[in-house]
């Protein structure tokens, strides 16, 4: 995992380039970073109801501060050994 595939895919959802974010999802090595741009992407093109574009761009973007968060905390443990 590659914290700069969540930077990236931070940076393509804010300005929607969404085949950007397409080729990262292709790209990562992250299956569950994959998987919510997946799930994302499919809603925003293809559902009607907005509620469920909106809940998918959340828990992509919920996923992304997690990780990111994740990664940052395993970097220092890395450094203090």
């Amino acid at each position: 995992m590659n914290i700069v595939d969540y930077d990236k895919a931070l940076y393509y959802t804010h300005r929607s380039q969404w085949d950007n974010l397409l080729i990262l999802m292709v790209r990562t090595k992250d299956d569950f970073l994959s998987k919510k741009i997946e799930q994302f992407l499919h809603a925003y093109n293809f559902e009607k109801d907005y509620t469920v574009i909106e809940n998918n761009l959340y828990s992509l973007l919920r996923y992304i501060d997690h990780a990111s968060e994740f990664k940052e905390e395993e970097e220092e443990i890395t450094a203090l050994v």
